[in-house]
């Protein structure tokens, strides 16, 4: 994913999600750089790697609402990229017997083995 692309998502969700202005100064800031030519084939794994910058970065601003809301952004997209992870697992997977299976399993077989 081109970065430029990436801070321009985050910044519109983050304007979604009525977001301190220190915050989208930030993300302002780092779309200025990634405008740059130098920058244009940075490219990134991931938004989330994105969030995780920003909130690593000397330039933010150490407000705590700044880093509250990056916070929140960084773990809604964490949520929602387990529940895309799960969603797309099949639905009918072989589940391990637990041992108390295995142990009431050894006792129906013992019991039809000697008749009782």
């Amino acid at each position: 994913m081109n970065v430029l692309d990436g801070l321009q998502n985050i910044r519109e969700r983050l304007v979604e999600n009525d977001a301190e202005t220190a915050t989208l100064a930030t993300v302002d800031l780092f779309i200025k750089r990634a405008s740059l030519p130098e920058a244009k084939n940075a490219t990134v794994n991931s938004q989330l790697q994105l969030v995780r910058m920003l909130m690593r970065t000397p330039d933010r601003t150490p407000t705590s609402a700044s880093t509250t809301t990056l916070f929140a952004w960084k773990r809604s997209s964490r949520q929602a990229q387990q529940m895309r992870k799960r969603d797309a697992r099949p639905k009918t997977q072989n589940r391990s017997k637990t041992k108390k299976y295995y142990k009431e399993q050894k006792e129906r077989e013992k019991k039809a083995s000697t008749g009782a």
